[in-house]
């Protein structure tokens, strides 16, 4: 059983970075694609970046690029997302997502999830 906790969420003011912490563990890491994707209170949860096992190939929401960069690390079982020039429409709970073979962009496709981390941003 796939086991993923989150963290590095909290409060920021509009135009600020955080860095989410995602580790992994019971699986073998290396064969998972990762994602991250968020749910705003009172909304959907959607897809906000993912990437291959290998890193070669990563995917973002539109609303993510150029701002965001997802990353990960095999050796530690870590994956992460850099949050750059956040906005107060980037509040939400952010989610940690893994699944076997090819990174997918749609956040129905995963298996595994985290418990999700909180990410305010104030105006």
């Amino acid at each position: 059983q796939v086991r993923l906790v989150e963290s590095g969420g909290g409060l920021v003011q509009a135009g600020g970075s955080l860095r989410l912490s995602c580790a992994a563990s019971g699986g073998t890491f290396s064969e998972y694609a990762m994602a991250w994707c968020r749910q705003a209170a009172g909304k959907e949860r959607e897809f906000v970046a993912a990437i291959s096992w290998s890193s070669i190939n990563t995917y973002y929401a539109d609303f993510a690029k150029g701002r965001f960069t997802i990353s990960r690390d095999n050796a530690k079982n870590m994956v992460y997302l850099q949050m750059n020039s956040l906005q107060p429409e980037d509040t939400a709970v952010y989610y940690c997502a893994g699944r076997h073979g090819a990174a997918a962009t749609i956040h129905g496709n995963y298996d595994y999830w985290g418990q999700g981390t909180q990410v305010t941003v104030s105006s």
